[in-house]
């Protein structure tokens, strides 16, 4: 299959495209290589990607129409695997209108190429914080989500609602991914596992809001993206799927993990609970283990050495860099 992968340079759509390349898919990639972290980090994405085989990148801005317009007209894909988006909860509380241009505009902008172009599959990167102060746990797709406690939820309830709209429409097959929390290599350096890991590593007090208390359902990013390719082969007008590991961790549990396994303490600032944050996420994946097949199969602990074994290999080639650099 031709396949164009939004956001195909960040952490999860560089593992996605890697998938896609091992599995013998034809990969495009659009990406505006924004500055929300490093654009450097998405470059060694890139050349990892690179390393697996060939593919067509594209630079661009998914809510730019004329050149979403031009894109799907070079690609001619099969079907779009939708990840870009402006991501995490606290900084959609200062950029609510980027996050409605980015979130919003840009996948009403590739749903209308896709109508325009005849692409016949979407697959759509939702978020498990649609969910929001849950009544009951854990989640179920069929729960309400009509009051997300963030812009960026409510951003992902509308990419869902209008990817539905152009399914009854115009006949597109569209399947939406709820993902919960999900790290390992290549995350990014704001998301808490690789921040922790780099602040307690360096020595440096780590921020921790509210108690320690609340839950998150940590996925670690192989098994996301075999929910991913599983959703691309799933046949159906319209779908959701939870793609979590169904085995919330408390925080103060996952920071006592990652301290096992750099033998180091953390320092601990403790910081009140933050707006937008919820209590718990806790995915019900009987689902997705029905109709996809989907089966997570990395243990926490397990995800984090691997996360590691990343982390110090980045490191060191960054330590070799920088002697080369300084003529050492």
């Amino acid at each position: 299959m031709k396949i164009l992968v939004t956001g195909g340079a960040g952490f999860i759509g560089s593992h996605v495209c890697e998938r896609l390349l091992h599995e013998g898919h034809s990969v495009s990639i659009l990406d505006d290589l924004n500055n929300f972290y490093s654009p450097a980090a998405k470059e060694a994405n890139l050349e990892a990607i690179r390393r697996q085989g060939a593919y067509a990148f594209f630079f661009g801005d998914i809510s730019d129409e004329a050149r979403v317009r031009e894109v799907f007209e070079a690609s001619r894909p099969d079907a779009v695997i939708h990840l870009a988006a402006r991501a995490g909860v606290r900084p959609s509380l200062e950029q609510p209108l980027l996050y409605g241009q980015v979130n919003v505009q840009g996948t009403i902008t590739l749903l209308e190429a896709c109508r325009k172009q005849g692409v016949p599959k979407f697959v759509f990167a939702s978020s498990s914080s649609i969910y929001g102060i849950a009544n009951q746990v854990p989640f179920r797709e069929d729960d309400s989500v009509n009051m997300p406690v963030s812009p960026y939820a409510a951003t992902k309830i509308a990419g869902e609602k209008i990817a539905y709209t152009y399914s009854h429409l115009y006949g597109l097959r569209v399947v939406c991914l709820r993902f919960f929390t999900v790290y390992g290599p290549r995350q990014r350096p704001d998301l808490a596992i690789r921040k922790f890991i780099t602040m307690i590593d360096r020595g440096q007090p780590i921020p921790v809001y509210g108690d320690g208390s609340s839950g998150r359902d940590y996925t670690f990013v192989a098994d996301t993206v075999g929910g991913i390719l599983a959703a691309l082969a799933y046949d159906c007008a319209y779908d959701v799927f939870n793609l979590g590991n169904s085995q919330p961790v408390q925080l103060i549990d996952l920071i006592r993990t990652i301290e096992a396994a750099l033998g180091k303490k953390a320092e601990i600032q403790w910081l009140p609970d933050q707006p937008g944050d919820v209590p718990i996420t806790y995915a019900d994946i009987s689902k997705a283990q029905k109709l996809l097949g989907y089966r997570p199969q990395t243990p926490l602990r397990q995800g984090i050495d691997r996360l590691l074994s990343w982390y110090f290999e980045k490191q060191g080639q960054e330590a070799l860099a920088q002697g080369v650099a300084s003529g050492s």
